[in-house]
């Protein structure tokens, strides 16, 4: 198989999907690895690390395309790439169709392959692509929001985690799965005093296990999350519903309830986000203000860490990667219904219901 490695392109994303020991295992089954030039720099791979693991360097994006029988990325393609895409193409990566119609009409008129990282499942349930950048993203949101909550940037002037005899910033996150375990770690762990909302007993049982005690879980609902709002410095958004857009817990009107200075992160906002307000932003331009709220809403927060993300990203794709590579995609997909569940396109045909659902007229 010829697989492709475009440089990303989407404003900082500093990520790579394939590294050169990726690339080697490839070759050495006689596979065919185009890599475009600096692809990897940003992540600390030098073209002739990918020389050396047996790649071929691309001059550019466009001779990638238009070689490669399967394009391995790590972000959706951007409207510049959507005329490189060819019909009977894969295309491997995250795509977060249900937030961009855009996206999905083209990707319907390409009548390629698309394979979504995020929709895929593991043996035993689970999204085992999303995982590992959920846990880089649900810890930057910590981090983001400690330096957000400064008052150079716009916030109330909280340290987190407080100091003795001055009370710790109150953090609110909206969601238990793998991010708002994960941020809530890190809040926990820097002293704040966290709240964290789930709709699922089950999993606010398991949480009250592993979580230290300046955590707490409540149930959520529209009740319960205003109660927090006039009270509450950082808010994260950490609501996923595989596949599909994500539910509005706070609204325009609810803004009004904050103080002037808090910041809320949506880390959800990939798939539309869980905040009514929040829109996608870049690492570039990363903030904006609605009401005296700080909105921080980049959709690929992992970018800005890439010699982390990039690691642990395709530690968990490249298996899959494998997999497509000596059986073909329809192969890999017919024999692993985890892999298959992926699929999201197919030659023009929206497969995955939640994406069709998240759009009130067809797709075409």
């Amino acid at each position: 198989m010829i697989i492709g490695c475009p440089k990303e392109i989407k404003n900082n994303e500093n990520r790579v999907a394939l590294t050169p020991g990726g690339t080697l295992e490839l070759v050495r089954r006689g596979h065919t690895v185009l890599v475009q030039s600096t692809a990897g720099i940003n992540s600390g791979y030098s073209d002739a690390d990918y020389t050396e693991a047996g790649a071929e360097i691309m001059p550019d994006i466009e001779s990638v395309y238009a070689k490669a029988e399967t394009i391995v990325k790590v972000k959706e393609p951007i409207e510049s790439e959507y005329a490189l895409v060819r019909e009977g193409q894969l295309l491997f990566t995250y795509f977060h169709f249900a937030s961009s119609r855009p996206l999905t009409e083209a990707m319907v008129k390409s009548k390629a392959i698309c394979l979504a990282y995020e929709t895929v499942e593991g043996p035993n349930g689970g999204l085992p692509l999303l995982i590992p950048m959920s846990e880089v993203a649900g810890r930057m949101s910590i981090q983001e929001g400690a330096k957000y909550l400064e008052k150079p940037a716009g916030g109330r002037g909280i340290l987190l985690g407080g100091v003795p005899g001055v009370p710790p910033a109150r953090v609110l996150i909206l969601g238990g799965g793998v991010v708002g375990t994960e941020a809530a770690k890190m809040a926990a762990g820097l002293h704040a005093n966290v709240t964290l909302m789930d709709i699922s007993l089950d999993r606010l049982r398991h949480l009250a296990n592993i979580l230290p005690a300046n955590v707490t879980l409540v149930f959520s609902s529209e009740y319960n999350i205003r109660r927090e709002l006039d009270r509450v410095d950082l808010i994260i958004g950490a609501v996923l519903i595989p596949g599909a857009k994500a539910p509005n817990l706070i609204t325009r009107q609810m803004l009004s309830e904050m103080r002037d200075g808090t910041v809320v992160i949506d880390v959800a906002v990939d798939q539309g986000g869980c905040i009514e307000t929040c829109h996608p932003t870049t690492h570039e331009d990363p903030t904006y203000v609605i009401d005296g709220v700080i909105h921080y809403c980049v959709a690929n927060m992992p970018g800005a860490v890439p010699f982390t993300s990039t690691l642990a990203l395709t530690n968990a794709t490249f298996p899959y990667l494998l997999q497509i590579a000596q059986k073909g995609w329809e192969r890999a997909t017919e024999e692993n219904k985890g892999l298959k569940a992926g699929l999201n396109i197919v030659r023009g045909e929206i497969v995955y219901d939640e994406v069709a659902e998240a759009f009130a007229a067809p797709v075409s």
